[in-house]
């Protein structure tokens, strides 16, 4: 973590840089602290973890419990204390007001508002959207997944909650040089934390409009795809005989937990037990033991 703020025992902050450039993340925990009325250029939007949060915003006062979603616009003035003894923990995602600009991208199908109606919203869709885009956001080595996420997220609250109706449609046809050019891109640098806005240069396409493209051409997200890859690179090289740990690096994860879940999410076990059954001196049978 870039930042820690401590104010008791059960008083902490974290900051960090987000996916990209204008995203900073924070994770905290609030029992004695109060803020102070103030406000951000930034876009704030948070997800409550656990407690209440209370706060004063547009002129009404507005309760935050787990599960619920913050939503400030910039420049928009709030409050900000517990609503128990207990105190309250969350996570919040600040962006420039440039960045979210950038996925309201009319050749990219996403025509959704600049600005949110609403300082709350109880729903619990959007809310595990923020959440895994929160997760990744706090992974090194994920910041293509990150962004992919944040973006989908932001999108959807904005087409929910936004001052008015927003239309997300297919976007414009890339191009299948564009795409194929994107997909060698992430087959020859997997190692590397690749980002969105590193990709989009490649093609020469917006952010938003290069990750919808490239899900549309090959059916995932270029953030899936990568993991794919990394993922083949990680098996090849554990039937080679190669260690864990050295696997794990070479293959563009940040360490072997991060290895480790991610295999597990796709395979369904952990890199260890597939090489036990995929390894010299398996038994044809050891593939379908979990």
């Amino acid at each position: 973590m870039d930042g820690h703020l401590t104010h008791t025992r059960t008083d902490w902050a974290h900051f960090q840089p987000g996916a990209g450039a204008g995203m900073t993340l924070m994770q905290a925990h609030f029992t004695a602290h109060a803020f102070e009325r103030h406000s951000h250029p930034t876009y704030a939007v948070g997800l409550t973890h656990t407690g209440v949060q209370t706060f004063q915003c547009r002129g009404a006062r507005h309760a935050s419990q787990r599960g619920d979603v913050i939503l400030f616009n910039p420049d928009e003035p709030h409050d900000g204390s517990r609503g128990t003894d207990a105190g309250f923990g969350y996570s919040m995602l600040y962006l420039e007001p440039a960045v979210l600009q950038a996925w309201r991208d009319g050749a990219a199908g996403t025509r959704v508002a600049a600005y949110f109606r609403q300082p709350l919203a109880h729903d619990p869709q959007a809310a595990q959207a923020l959440h895994q885009a929160l997760a990744a956001a706090a992974q090194p080595q994920e910041r293509l997944r990150a962004e992919a996420l944040a973006s989908a997220a932001l999108i959807g609250l904005l087409q929910r909650y936004g001052e008015h109706t927003g239309d997300v449609s297919d976007c414009l046809d890339a191009g299948r040089d564009r795409m194929e050019q994107a997909r060698d891109y992430i087959a020859t640098y997997f190692a590397e934390d690749l980002t969105v806005e590193r990709l989009a240069q490649q093609v020469g396409l917006s952010r938003v409009h290069l990750s919808r493209a490239f899900a549309k051409r090959f059916g995932v997200p270029p953030h899936v795809y990568l993991n794919a890859v990394r993922l083949r690179q990680a098996q090849t090289a554990l039937l080679a005989g190669q260690p864990l740990a050295q696997v794990a690096l070479a293959a563009g994860f940040a360490d072997q937990s991060h290895f480790n879940r991610r295999f597990k999410g796709s395979f369904g076990l952990s890199p260890g037990a597939w090489l036990a059954q995929m390894g010299p001196g398996s038994r044809p049978w050891d593939t379908y033991i979990l």
